[in-house]
């Protein structure tokens, strides 16, 4: 069996492992293995950060439905991954991280860009490798890829000291992972399955809660299923955007703090949750001693960590979301939800999703309108966080899982750019647009050279209001409107699109959105449209935090 060199091994596992594209930024800890990537077939991109290189895998993660792998030197390399990092583990991302280390005689010693980084991201990885032998190597990309993409889906960090990648050794590629601690549970519990189907055809007024555990486990069709069948309305978390299409009738749209008034009453009102693939996390719950008072809970889920964790759980269903459904639309029987679907439909009329326009002034709620209806709802969306992502979340019209992209739990200002890159290397076919606030754009703006240079066609619309718009929006409602640190100044952010070499657009009238975007859309490579909204405009429904959710504040006077 021929000997490799450890750089060499790694850069064979990942082919074995199907891995086509690599975001990351070189250094000297892992020069070795640069110096074998130069040969191969694999593409690398170069980001112009790595937290760039972090959720631009994230995004292709995402997008693809592949695990999206990054790469990076020691020290302030590896620390600029961790943020990104985190984003992944908080939504359940699958990412393989590689970051370089120095020699493994100088661990621990203080060298030159050395930090522990599997101490540092042991919180926010399902696994993490510091790799001291390259006999080791194979085996560990193998399990990392398994880790990364079973069971509930997460980051995995591999740290690989330089000399270990020069280390010659036999490559040995195992066929199959052996890991006796670690065996998720994906086929379901039939006693329980059946416990599920007796208590939906007992309730009058259910709800099926869907979370991003529905796209992960790509079990859209079979949630569309159940609700027709059963006749059960729908409302999806921020990450479960598109799991069910918002054109149906059943849809209640997203629900929480910034979710539709219909959609929390309804489940404040309900007799039954059906949480599939959703965490209960606190942007969904509000307070806790309030939520649901009514109902009983079934808790669909693959990580029995996630069950009870926040809500206490009638019944717990612990598998992959698909499987479940599939064997509980087998067996379940329709429940009378006639006047339940009628007080629903009372509720859309009496909470519709709205805004005050104004044939005077841009507002942000009309771009994300405009720009769903110019792609017929089929474009993949990225977002930054704050208002941008709000407004992206509520008036674009999704129909299709995995169209929507942004950082839900960790709520990561700059994922948006990069994420669009990784997004759109997963998905070529599709359009990609990143909605942006001018404020989280600046964060990871440099990645517009990465585009550009590559020419991955993505389209940055930012709804530029010269504030920290969801700061503002919380000084405004409960500061006495002190904003504090929240007016921000940018850049000529045409000027900045045409230094880095893709295209610039301002819009300030109304009247030039539509014409502008189409313009963007229309026009070949990155595109940067910078428009000036309404610089106050709130975000709404809104529900306090700690509230209760179906106490929101729907609109100012």
């Amino acid at each position: 069996m021929a000997k490799m060199k450890g750089a060499q091994i790694l850069v064979e596992a990942l082919k074995r492992e199907g891995v086509k594209h690599l975001f990351g930024y070189p250094g000297g800890a892992v020069l070795p293995t640069f110096d074998v990537l130069y040969d191969s077939d694999i593409d690398f991109i170069l980001t112009r950060h790595e937290q760039g290189a972090a959720h631009a895998a994230d995004g292709y993660a995402r997008a693809s439905g592949r695990v999206g792998v990054c790469i990076a030197t020691s020290g302030p390399g590896a620390t600029n991954l961790v943020t990104g990092i985190a984003t992944a583990y908080m939504d359940s991302v699958p990412v393989v991280a590689i970051t370089g280390q120095v020699k493994t005689s100088l661990i621990g010693n203080d060298a030159f860009q050395e930090a522990d980084v599997t101490g540092i991201t042991r919180p926010i990885t399902k696994q993490n490798y510091l790799v001291k032998d390259a006999k080791e190597l194979a085996r560990v990309i193998k399990e990392a890829f398994y880790i990364a993409s079973t069971g509930r889906p997460g980051p995995v960090l591999v740290d690989l000291p330089v000399d270990v990648q020069l280390q010659e050794v036999e490559f040995e590629w195992p066929e199959k992972v052996s890991l006796p601690g670690y065996k998720p549970e994906v086929r379901p519990n039939p006693a329980q399955i059946k416990q599920a189907a007796i208590a939906i055809a007992e309730s009058r007024r259910p709800v099926l809660y869907v979370g991003g555990g529905v796209v992960i486990s790509g079990a859209s069709q079979q949630v569309r299923e159940l609700a027709e069948k059963c006749q059960i309305p729908v409302t999806t978390t921020l990450m479960a955007l598109g799991a069910f299409p918002t054109r149906h009738p059943l849809s209640l749209g997203m629900l929480g703090m910034h979710g539709t008034g219909y959609a929390n009453h309804a489940v404040m009102d309900a007799d039954l949750i059906i949480a599939v693939g959703a965490r209960f996390d606190d942007r969904v719950t509000g307070r806790l001693d309030t939520f649901a008072p009514y109902a009983k809970v079934v808790h669909i889920d693959i990580d029995p960590s996630s069950i009870s964790k926040n809500i206490p759980v009638d019944i717990a269903v612990i598998g992959d979301a698909k499987e479940v459904l599939k064997e509980l639309i087998e067996i379940v029987e329709k429940p009378d939800t006639e006047q339940w679907l009628s007080r629903i439909e009372e509720w859309k009329r009496e909470f519709p999703l709205t805004y005050k326009d104004d044939p005077n002034s841009i507002k942000p709620q009309y771009v994300v309108q405009k720009l769903s209806e110019l792609t017929n709802g089929e474009a993949i969306i990225s977002t930054e966080v704050g208002q941008n992502q709000m407004w992206a979340a509520q008036y674009y019209e999704y129909n299709y899982p995995r169209q929507f992209i942004s950082s839900g739990g960790l709520g990561t200002m700059g994922f948006g750019l990069p994420a669009a890159i990784g997004a759109k290397v997963g998905a070529p076919d599709r359009v990609v647009i990143d909605i942006a606030g001018d404020g989280s754009i600046q964060m990871n703006v440099q990645e517009l050279m990465t585009a550009v240079e590559r020419n991955i066609d993505v389209k940055v619309v930012i709804l530029n209001n010269n504030f920290l718009g969801m700061v503002r929006q919380w000084q405004e409602l409960f500061y006495n409107r002190r904003y504090s640190a929240t007016p921000i100044k940018g850049p000529d952010f045409v000027k900045l699109a045409e230094a880095y070499g893709a295209k610039g657009i301002r819009v300030v009238r109304k009247e030039d959105v539509v014409p502008s975007l189409k313009e963007a859309l229309d026009t070949p490579g990155v595109v940067l449209v910078d428009i000036a909204v309404e610089p106050e405009e709130n975000v709404f429904p809104m529900v306090p935090a700690g509230g209760t959710i179906n106490k929101m504040i729907m609109g100012m006077a």
